[in-house]
């Protein structure tokens, strides 16, 4: 099954709407008015919606990557992005995350934590 994308507050507005031009169901925290969510409920309604997170804020998911794991508590996949990209850089962004999301079905994304700076082009 292909991938669904839960992409947190931090991730650059215009990225749900390039993704879903693809054919790929992505929607964004803002659109969805949870802005308040903390980060470990943001996770949580991804994960209840079937859908892997992005986010840029890669120091609390590692964090939180690790608890879940140590917990035994499944999620749908968390990508993780060291790198912070502006609007100006939309289509750098999509480069990646299209890679990504071609390479794993959401199976193979299931409770693992992924770099997406390792799909960047060299």
């Amino acid at each position: 099954m292909r991938p669904r994308l839960y992409l947190d507050a931090d991730v650059v507005p215009g990225l749900p709407r390039l993704l879903r031009d693809a054919k790929y169901d992505a929607v964004r925290a803002h659109e969805l008015g949870l802005l308040h969510l903390t980060d470990e409920k943001q996770l949580a309604r991804a994960s209840a919606e079937g859908r892997a997170i992005l986010t840029f804020n890669y120091q609390d998911f590692l964090v939180l990557s690790e608890d879940w794991f140590l917990a035994g508590r499944p999620h749908a996949g968390i990508i993780i992005s060291y790198r912070q990209y502006g609007r100006e850089q939309l289509g750098s962004l999509r480069v990646p995350v299209l890679a990504l999301l071609n390479q794993f079905s959401a199976e193979q994304l299931a409770s693992t934590l992924r770099v997406l700076d390792d799909f960047r082009q060299r």
